[in-house]
């Protein structure tokens, strides 16, 4: 695999040109004509169809409107109850609400079902459509009935990647899906688009899982796809099927990239035709020349069974370099554990060694990653005959949706894997966020699912839990399990792969999913259960912030799952404040109550009360300030708390990282980057403002204070750079923090307080 350092023009898709001094004279002799850059950029399918979704007339400040909406029973709710705060009549494009992310979880007894009850009543209301718990998971579902070529779709899910059929599609956090509901746009500059170049044809035995987890190993440390399109193009596509693409496809997410799209062909204009939507392909490829900011180029042939071990999808091997090297690879494992973990809990996997081999206690093969039909069928072939045995070693394997569940009754794959031992479930993402089958205390789970990141499977580390996953494709897991949990790479079982032909039963949602798209029924009521809570109030940016420091977090990424995990908790999602008991519970368990003791300055201030008798130590920092800044007072500040993390906003899409630390008094997040554009576009709509600084020495520490004098009037006028001080022992030390551009709309959202009361102030 090759990663250009430069920008490489495509000439007629099959001939890469690298940008330089001869780059011109090579193209000149090739096509008889000078090439602009310039005009070669707007040849690349993700130009044309940002270009079509584009509401401005300036292609650099782009104003994009979807097609098409979709979230689950995690978001939906907040989404509805945002954008009813904000306005919402009726949805104006068509928005899929399904339930595959709570159908499974018995907590707090009835509030899943309630949320599910919930999202009928809206689907009934507004226009939409409602997809039931274990029909589908949210992607599987879309690929199968929302997506078209050329078409964007976005989701309240970080995985919604549909760019291998052909449907730009992109993961953000609700509120920008509220924006949708309401007529606004996603403004996002014109992002770079970075091609994948695919030669060659994966050898027998290797996933598309495989092909992910060798892509996210090679550019994820480095930024090189960092909020950028990848544009899959080259001869190797033509030696993949759609499924195939399609499991490469949706873990492009864990690259960091924005979205993504694929040339499309005969094999995708056969796959809308099996999903009886043959009218939803359209032919895409790039131009004769086309620019791209970067390159990927890859042999396929040349990829071997991956292995991303814990706790990052990006921390890949070969499967056959961890058996050679187990003991050094484990110790790597161990290290880089230890920079999560902390002395909080002990972890190795050293005591998976057996006779010099590692062996696994979990198989799962799930989700919108793992659960696609050639997945299964390619596992049960492996699977045919063999027996996984009765010890610790288990396997579970869920279908992405009850079309294909169906299928691989019909066809005997479900059979041949019962048969061998595994427990055939429905459509659930839980694994995959923790909501099902946690592995036992000091488990050692392989799944074929999207994300690996520490006790997303489920361990509580808080109460001396610990667990992990390393992600894998699922052949090679099926040749785990085939070995009884011995580490197996797919290439070294001779399987026979028969790859059978899938049917799609439409007649299946027919029966079940509730549409109403174009009709919306005003009066018809939404049900309520009583775990769901409207927003609590929140306040707009005062003229001066003093910030309490209450979490310091030097890890070198921070996931939206340590933020606020996943699991049993997102059972709250509905309940805002219950929600956010949880935030930071699993990294840093004296958050929620630092934040809410700062917070009672604040709702001190709102009662038009002392705030440093509401907060005793207040007290002394106001005084502190005011030997510098005399005019200072209760009427002129906010006082909420921030967290300080090296690079937060990793993974989920999930808003509430954000939401659970507004609601509990949070004004700002201070970074030394944001890992990903939907995090940071969180933080803004919750009115939270994405400071910046450098990497380096801090000049705070956790528990000081901050003062930002003048931070209103610093967001309203666009500045870069703020004036702060850090408040310790009655000193005040200057230092600067830093804010990246922010659209016009984005500086309001804060200044105004969050997204719903900028709606409410300029509807």
């Amino acid at each position: 695999m090759k990663l250009f350092e430069t920008g490489v023009y495509l000439l007629n898709g099959s001939e890469i040109v690298a940008d330089g001094s001869q780059a011109n004279a090579i193209l000149a002799a090739s096509c008889g004509r000078k090439i602009d850059r310039e005009e070669a950029r707007k040849q690349t399918i993700a130009y044309g169809i940002l270009r079509d979704h584009n509401c401005s007339d300036n292609m650099e400040q782009l104003k994009i409107k979807f097609d098409k909406m979709t979230s689950h029973d995690i978001t939906y709710v907040g989404i509805i109850q945002t954008a009813r705060a904000s306005g919402l009549e009726k949805f104006p494009i068509p928005y899929v609400l399904t339930n595959c992310h709570n159908s499974l979880c018995a907590v707090g007894g009835t509030i899943n079902e309630d949320d599910h009850m919930f999202g009928l009543s809206a689907a009934r209301k507004y226009g939409g459509i409602y997809v039931p718990p274990h029909q589908a998971v949210i992607h599987q579902f879309a690929r199968e009935m929302l997506a078209e070529a050329g078409k964007m779709i976005l989701g309240s899910d970080s995985h919604t990647r549909y760019g291998a059929l052909g449907t730009m599609a992109m993961g953000e956090g609700g509120p920008e899906l509220v924006k949708q509901l309401l007529g606004r746009t996603y403004d996002i500059d014109m992002p770079q688009v970075v091609g994948v170049y695919m030669t060659g044809k994966p050898a027998k035995g290797v996933g598309p899982q495989d092909i992910a987890l060798a892509i996210i190993g090679k550019v994820f440390a480095c930024g090189y796809v960092k909020n950028k399109v990848m544009e899959f193009v080259g001869p190797g596509l033509a030696n993949l099927s759609v499924d195939y693409r399609i499991g490469i496809d949706v873990m492009t997410t864990e690259t960091t990239c924005l979205s993504s799209i694929w040339a499309t062909d005969e094999k995708t204009e056969e796959f809308y035709e099996i999903h009886g939507r043959k009218d939803a392909y359209r032919k895409l490829a790039p131009g004769q020349i086309a620019y791209y900011d970067g390159m990927i180029e890859i042999d396929l042939s040349q990829i071997k069974p991956m292995i991303a071990m814990p706790f990052h999808p990006s921390y890949t091997y070969a499967i056959e370099e961890v058996n050679h090297n187990l003991e050094d690879i484990l110790e790597q494992v161990t290290k880089r554990a230890q920079v999560s973990l902390g002395d909080r809990i002990s972890y190795s996997l050293k005591d998976k060694i057996r006779d010099g081999r590692l062996y696994v206690d979990q198989g799962i093969i799930a989700g919108c990653a793992g659960g696609g039909y050639e997945n299964i069928t390619d596992a049960a072939d492996i699977l045919r005959g063999a027996d996984i045995g009765a010890d610790e070693f288990s396997l579970s394997v869920y279908p992405a949706s009850m079309p294909v569940y169906m299928q691989l009754i019909k066809n005997g794959s479900a059979a041949s894997l019962i048969e061998a031992g595994a427990v055939f479930k429905t459509a659930f993402c839980g694994p995959c966020f923790g909501a099902g089958d946690t592995p036992a205390n000091n488990g050692f789970s392989i799944r074929h699912s999207t994300r690996n990141f520490p006790n997303r499977e489920g361990s509580k580390i808080q109460d001396g839990q610990i667990s992990s996953v390393a992600l894998m494709d699922a052949r090679s897991i099926a040749a785990t399990a085939a070995n009884k949990g011995l580490l197996t790479a797919a290439t070294d079982i001779d399987a026979d792969f028969t790859k059978p032909k899938y049917f799609f039963d439409r007649s299946i949602y027919q029966k079940r999913v509730f549409d109403a798209v174009g009709k919306a029924d005003p009066e018809a009521e939404l049900t309520f259960g009583p775990n769901i809570k409207d927003w609590p109030k929140m306040s707009p940016l005062p003229e001066n912030l003093i910030l309490k420091l209450v979490s310091e977090i030097h890890d070198p990424v921070t996931t939206t799952d340590e933020l606020i995990p996943s699991g049993e908790t997102s059972s709250y999602r509905s309940n805002p404040l219950k929600l956010a008991e949880f935030a930071l519970s699993r990294r840093d368990p004296a958050y929620v109550g630092r934040a809410k003791e700062v917070q009672k300055a604040q709702k001190a201030i709102e009662a038009d009360s002392c705030p440093g008798k509401a907060f005793a130590e207040v007290h002394e920092i106001m005084q502190a300030i005011k030997e510098k800044f005399p005019e200072i007072n209760r009427h002129v500040i906010g006082i909420g708390s921030t967290i300080f993390a090296v690079k937060p906003g990793d993974g989920s899409a999930r808003e509430q990282a954000a939401s659970c630390q507004k609601v509990l008094g949070g004004w700002a997040n201070i970074a030394n980057e944001y890992a990903t554009k939907r995090y940071r576009s969180n933080l803004i709509n919750w009115g939270m403002i994405p400071f910046t600084i450098p990497a380096g020495d801090l000049p705070f520490k956790n528990l000081d204070y901050i003062f930002v004098p003048g931070v209103r009037e610093a967001i309203k006028e666009g500045k870069s750079q703020v004036e702060a001080y850090a408040v310790h022992e009655g000193h005040l030390t200057p230092f600067s923090l830093y804010v990246d551009a922010m659209t016009d709309d984005e500086r309001q959202i804060i200044l105004d307080g969050c997204l719903i009361n900028y709606y409410r102030a300029h509807r």
